[in-house]
């Protein structure tokens, strides 16, 4: 109520005051809406003030196409998914490795590995050796940022291994990782393949490729390399001879090494000195204000002369465990008992029994004792919230004790928010003390994260987190029947496939015993299954996401024939709850036209490609990456063709787009455009009127809009209106968009009737200033159209439609398939006004189209047959309607027979090589309506 609750609040808000990069945020209300309030903030001071992205990626955009305006992450590398949990988690590990507390004589160390990238090639990896904990990943992750300070055109490529069997650790993830970092830096867009195999097996020809494309040398840097899974069988390409401006250092464990490596140059790393032991040990006494004895430090330092104990690891731990006691306790006694601990898991051992015994209750040791078994057992660790939904007797204020004392004990830390153990020692000591490494105990902990993952599931809460540790734990179970149920969840292995994590799924269906080909066939029986159950434009578009993904997934595993059905399906679906030119239709095109390159059917390719890129210059503008990609896609297809010349022009023309893109991303983290945008926002506050500050309002109203702030949109999207009608007329097309942003704001928030008045002013303004078959006028037609429609105003909507025809009839000409779908859209309202007269032409019309376009046996065709069989069925001329049911019952047939892995032949999208009987009955019949 807007007083302050405690002495501690108000300090902390008169500390807040002092600081100028702390933010409070006032707010009155609800725990929850509260959250919402900060969760907001946060996203915009990472949007607005740190990324800037809003005054790029949202430019001119309208609010009908909100969910298009930041394109996926996959984007920047085309047709190549990309996961960026997995670089946030490689970002992290490099950090943590970089931290320690005081400098451990690392300066000759540096040296050697100067030596090895100065020296003449050829020259094998370099092999960095030393025991569990010596430092080596320190080492290395200090050695890179003296590398990034000193050698700005050194290209430095590094992965830091987890622990085994966690994804870190997944050789086909690690080879596709740094095969699209170094794409990434050469401006390469190049097919990629996905196949573990070919994945591994193609790598050396990549670095060949792209090292040659790099002005400078290339490091690549990967850090406990022995722990990658048969590292020796995945890694063969180490054993080539490397590029010439090429230099690879790997990092092992001296017990761990394959035999084969050991010939190579090695740089062993020696036990500590007692000099580092002793500033290694003063330094993590002296940040807890801790004074040891002489005594004491001589004590410590006979202690650390064996191999064991004097790594870094056991060394920093120890010190550690001293400080912690040393205010509190007798130091003395805890010497006693650390020196009688002669390796680094069981001086874990002991710092998880001292942190037990200061634990109050037996109910907080118990908690302790869950937390960390079931880590333990997790694929790539478990997040707090999870935690507290596992355990319901878990308070927030005990976990963050617990977890406070095993972090800074170097138990736990945290990589892209889960809890994971930060040595390899301190999760082999939790099996030791808690488990005995007993397989049942083990597997009643993966019992539990299993039922508490299955149960998201059931509840349709298919996360990044599901799909990481539910297959995987049943694989550890040995569970294959319940695996194999999981991997039929669709959104489960779409999750999997779309991060790229391609090997994982296919170990996966293996383990089950299923060929490529029946993994197929499942797949494509539980989308049927799951299309039934489909209904409204939001369901549709998710079931068009999925049947892409199915697509993909199968192009992928070279089932070409099998591949076409549902990226087409995929197509049609998009089409249809969409818009013909509607930039997911283009993606559709563009994966369409990549199954035809593989199988070389180049003329059908390059129709899609062309079809992908007239729709993408309409919708992101003639400079957007999106329009690189797909000249990328026609100059590589050219090529193919020896058409050398249209692929040099294209791929010049790409060239310039990505260049410019790459400038302003680069220019959006740096001072100078923070500078621009503070004066911009100062320019607002003071009400200066100029077109620019009114473009600026709207892009701002649109990042609210997209925020789902609807109530700072609205204010926003109204001043930027204002302002443009002032400065610019009320006959202006920017007004227009104005307008139209306003109308779909109000159509969210179900004002019906201001969403119609500005959408027909709009409209207004369109008609009057722009071409009769211009992409905006298309948009605000359409978008009224629906808005008609959904109130029932069928009169009013009827001539929109029917503008929606004539602007497709002059943008792509008669005979176009987007024609066809915009006459069934027309079709569809006629026979909601019970005038079926009027519709059975345009949809013979349609038919005609589709027929013309794709062939007599493609799936849009059935689904226009279908339609024409009802309205037959309603006009009461059954003979008729049982004829059209039955043909397209037999494209139906046909369609399934193609995706099961039957089809005797491979087929281009005409389908006219194939026909089929349907054994279905001609007598039932579907409701009407186009989905």
């Amino acid at each position: 109520d807007g007083r302050v609750s405690s002495v501690a609040v108000q300090q902390l808000i008169e500390q807040i005051s002092y600081m100028n990069k702390a933010k409070m945020i006032d707010h009155v209300g609800g725990v929850e809406e509260g959250a919402y309030e900060i969760y907001n903030c946060v996203e915009k001071i990472i949007k607005q003030d740190i990324l800037g992205c809003e005054m790029t990626d949202l430019e001119g955009k309208d609010l009908s196409h909100k969910e298009d305006s930041t394109p996926p992450e996959e984007e920047v590398f085309g047709d190549v998914l990309w996961d960026a949990h997995d670089e946030q988690e490689q970002m992290e590990a490099f950090q943590q490795a970089s931290n320690s507390t005081c400098e451990l004589g690392f300066e000759k160390y540096f040296e050697r590995l100067n030596d090895l990238v100065a020296a003449p090639a050829p020259i094998p990896p370099l092999l960095v050796s030393g025991g569990p904990g010596s430092g080596k990943s320190l080492l290395l992750s200090k050695w890179i940022q003296l590398q990034q300070k000193h050698s700005p055109n050194t290209l430095i490529l590094y992965h830091f291994v987890g622990r085994p069997m966690s994804t870190s650790s997944e050789s086909a993830l690690i080879i596709k990782r740094l095969t699209l970092k170094l794409m990434q830096h050469s401006w390469l867009v190049s097919p990629l393949t996905f196949d573990p195999a070919k994945l591994l097996e193609e790598f050396p020809r990549w670095l060949e490729k792209l090292s040659a494309r790099h002005q400078g040398s290339i490091i690549i840097i990967i850090d406990s390399i022995d722990q990658i899974q048969q590292a020796e069988k995945h890694m063969k390409w180490l054993i080539d001879p490397l590029p010439v401006n090429v230099r690879v250092i790997v990092s092992v464990n001296v017990e761990t090494c394959p035999q084969a490596w050991r010939l190579w140059p090695t740089l062993h790393l020696d036990p500590l000195n007692s000099k580092d032991v002793k500033s290694l040990i003063s330094a993590e006494c002296s940040s807890a204000n801790v004074r040891l004895t002489k005594e004491q430090e001589k004590k410590l330092e006979r202690h650390c002369r064996s191999a064991t104990t004097c790594n870094a690891l056991y060394v920093t731990l120890l010190g550690k465990t001293i400080a912690c006691v040393g205010n509190t306790g007798n130091i003395d006694e805890i010497l006693q008992q650390c020196c009688q601990c002669q390796d680094t898991v069981s001086l874990y051992r002991l710092v998880l029994r001292s942190i037990q015994e200061s634990l109050q209750s037996d109910k907080e040791k118990g908690l302790l004792r869950e937390i960390l078994c079931v880590i333990s057992v997790s694929h790539n660790g478990v997040s707090e919230s999870e935690l507290i939904e596992l355990y319901p007797e878990l308070t927030s204020a005990v976990l963050a004790s617990l977890l406070h004392r095993l972090h800074k004990m170097c138990l736990l830390t945290y990589g892209c928010g889960l809890l994971k153990f930060q040595h390899l020692q301190a999760w082999e000591m939790v099996k030791l003390e808690y488990m005995e490494a007993d397989e049942n105990v083990i597997s009643a902990y993966r019992q539990k994260l299993v039922e508490y993952f299955t149960m998201q599931l059931s509840q349709d809460r298919v996360t990044w987190r599901s799909a990481d540790e539910l297959p995987w734990l049943f694989q550890q179970q040995g569970d294959k029947q319940k695996l194999h149920q999981c991997l039929l969840n669709l959104f489960v292995s779409q999750n999997l496939y779309k991060r790229g994590h391609f090997a994982e799924l296919l170990s996966y269906w293996q383990l089950v015993g299923k060929d490529k080909s029946s993994m197929a066939a499942e797949y494509f029986d539980s989308l049927k299954e799951y299309e039934k159950s489909s209904e409204g434009e939001e369901s549709m578009i998710c079931l068009a996401d999925l049947y892409e993904t199915l697509g993909r997934f199968l192009k992928d595993l070279g089932l070409l024939s099998q591949a076409v059905a549902p990226l087409q399906r995929s197509l049609e679906i998009r089409e249809t709850a969409l818009d013909p030119d509607h930039p997911r239709v283009a993606q559709s095109l563009h994966q369409l036209a990549g199954v035809y390159v593989q199988w070389k059917k180049f003329g059908n390719a390059e129709q899609l490609y062309k079809q992908a890129l007239e729709i993408s210059e309409n919708a992101y503008g003639a400079e957007h990456p999106r329009v690189a990609r797909e000249l990328d896609a026609l100059a590589t297809l050219y090529q193919k063709q020896n058409k050398y010349e249209q692929a040099e022009q294209l791929r010049k023309k790409s060239f310039k787009i990505r260049q410019k893109a790459a400038r302003q991303k680069g220019s959006l983290c740096g001072f100078a455009l923070l500078r621009q945008r503070a004066l911009q926002l100062e320019e607002l506050t003071l009400g200066k009127d100029t077109p620019d500050n009114a473009r600026t309002l709207n892009e701002l109203g649109v990042l609210y809009y997209l925020q789902n702030n609807l109530e700072t949109a609205e204010l926003f999207l109204k001043r930027s209106l204002e302002m443009r009608e002032r400065v610019l007329g009320s006959e202006h097309p920017d007004c227009a968009q104005s307008l139209n942003n306003l109308a779909a704001l109000y159509n969210e928030k179900k004002h019906y009737d201001k969403a119609e008045e500005l959408y027909e002013k709009a409209l207004d303004i369109r008609r009057r200033a722009l071409a009769p078959d211009h992409p905006s006028l298309a948009y605000t037609v359409k978008h009224l159209a629906v808005l008609y429609k959904k109130m029932g105003k069928l009169d009013k909507a009827v001539p929109l439609y029917e503008l929606a025809v004539e602007i497709r009839q002059k943008s792509f000409g008669p005979k176009h398939p987007s024609v066809a779908t915009a006459l069934v859209n027309l079709a569809v309202l006629y026979c909601h006004m019970k005038k079926q007269i009027e519709a059975l032409p345009l949809y013979e019309r349609a038919l005609k189209i589709y027929e013309d376009s794709f062939g007599h046996m493609h799936p849009r065709v059935g689904e226009t047959l279908k339609n024409l069989a009802v309205l037959s069925y309603e006009r009461g001329d059954f003979e008729k309607a049982a004829e059209l049911y039955k043909r397209a019952m037999e494209i139906k047939e046909a369609e399934t027979l193609l995706i099961g892995g039957k089809a005797t032949s491979r087929h281009s999208s005409s389908g006219d090589t194939f026909s089929l009987k349907s054994a279905l009955s001609p007598n039932t019949f579907l409701e009407h309506g186009q989905r």
